[in-house]
């Protein structure tokens, strides 16, 4: 049965369709306040990034090998953006993994959030994959006052997002 926040179809994995829980965020759209966990298990609100430029970059877990080399290229990006620029990488993995995983890879400049304990963003964002209770992976840039400017949803679960695109983004924003 399909209800008004649920979206059938947006999104496949190895040409299977899934479903999307939550309402599709647009461009335009003021950013959600929803709350985190830190690598530390302290809670984070998205607000706490307002004021500067916000890329929300979801997988589904880092574990993997596409959310490894898309966390990995943000981090390298991230480097030549400045501080003004914020890069987060939201999944439902635990806390502990993201930790673990962030200091193998020697991830410095993207910050590593949860979704884990009741899918707040997933649900927010209109991103939480049903069938998986996993992420999609999509890109939100948010401007310094919170606003959505740009939203990529990647159609095939095991697809890397069009970074040029988002990059694009990023330096309208900052011009």
């Amino acid at each position: 049965m399909n209800n008004d926040n649920e979206r059938i179809g947006l999104l496949t994995v190895k040409g299977n369709p899934l479903t999307l829980i939550g309402k599709e965020l647009k461009v335009g759209e003021h950013l959600p306040d929803i709350e985190l966990l830190n690598n530390d298990l302290n809670p984070v609100r998205l607000s706490h990034f307002l004021g500067k430029i916000c890329i929300i970059s979801t997988v589904p877990s880092l574990d993997t090998p596409i959310c490894d080399l898309q966390t990995k290229k943000f981090n390298e990006t991230a480097t030549r953006l400045g501080n003004n620029i914020i890069i987060l990488t939201v999944s439902m993995d635990l806390p502990f993994a993201q930790k673990r995983w962030c200091g193998a890879n020697n991830i410095e400049k993207v910050i590593t959030l949860s979704d884990h304990r009741e899918a707040a963003l997933g649900k927010a964002f209109g991103i939480l994959v049903k069938e998986l209770r996993l992420l999609a992976r999509a890109i939100f840039v948010i401007d310094k006052e919170g606003k959505i400017s740009y939203v990529q949803l990647v159609k095939e679960l095991s697809h890397e997002p069009d970074y040029d695109a988002v990059l694009k983004e990023v330096h309208k924003l900052i011009q």
